[in-house]
């Protein structure tokens, strides 16, 4: 075969719309994406004060985990802090994506899970106990935290797993020093530092998850 004919077959047998989830092939990703759309929207154009209590009320704060952990946990992750413009919803979508169609559902949603649940609880649980001390103001347990961008970073370690040897250090190296980028520029250190927990979360899922490589829907 020539090299233009080989070229040209090699567009024909991209499919492009993989990239983005689909009700049957990604239902975790669709679903979940649904759903943050709604809620996206309804922050957009709803009241700000009610969206400002709303975001309050899921926040996962010190108060709200030490009072209703698993509620907070579960409403929390149903906003995108930033909108659906932010670079953490474009990487949900493609992301989520491209686990799902390797690992399945299930690992998928595991590992999403996984990092936003223990990316919280190991960041909010030393502000706890610093204001116990009394490092920290008491205001402080009602420090705001809600969004995706835990589960994402997971996520991104965990897909890293899944990939080419060389794509996956190119994807571990470049999401990794954006993370440290803002760790250093430190606007916001306890969720920077819970970004590069979730990452290694996702990184110590590789063994469970490259059994499930190939086995999700087409």
């Amino acid at each position: 075969m020539s090299l233009g004919a080989a070229t040209l077959a090699g567009i024909r047998g991209l499919r492009p719309w993989r990239l983005l989830p689909t009700p049957t092939g990604t239902p975790f990703t669709f679903c979940y994406a649904v759903v943050l759309l709604v809620t996206s929207v309804v922050a957009e154009h709803a009241d700000p004060s009610v969206i400002s209590s709303m975001h309050q009320g899921s926040s996962t704060d010190v108060a709200h985990l030490a009072d209703r952990p698993v509620f907070v946990l579960v409403a929390s992750a149903l906003w995108i802090a930033g909108g659906i413009t932010s670079p953490y919803a474009i990487g949900f979508l493609f992301v989520l994506t491209a686990l799902e169609r390797r690992v399945g559902a299930l690992r998928a949603a595991a590992v999403f899970v996984l990092g936003h649940v223990v990316a919280t609880l190991a960041t909010e649980i030393p502000v706890g106990l610093s204001v116990l001390v009394g490092h920290l103001p008491g205001t402080s347990l009602h420090r705001l935290d809600y969004g995706i961008s835990f589960g994402v970073a997971a996520s991104v370690g965990a897909l890293a797993g899944v990939l080419a040897p060389w794509l996956r250090w190119a994807v571990l190296a470049g999401f990794g020093w954006m993370l440290v980028e803002d760790l250093i520029a430190f606007t916001d250190p306890m969720t920077n530092w819970g970004h590069l927990l979730a990452l290694t979360v996702g990184v110590a899922t590789w063994p469970l998850l490259r059994g499930g490589v190939g086995r999700a829907a087409a």
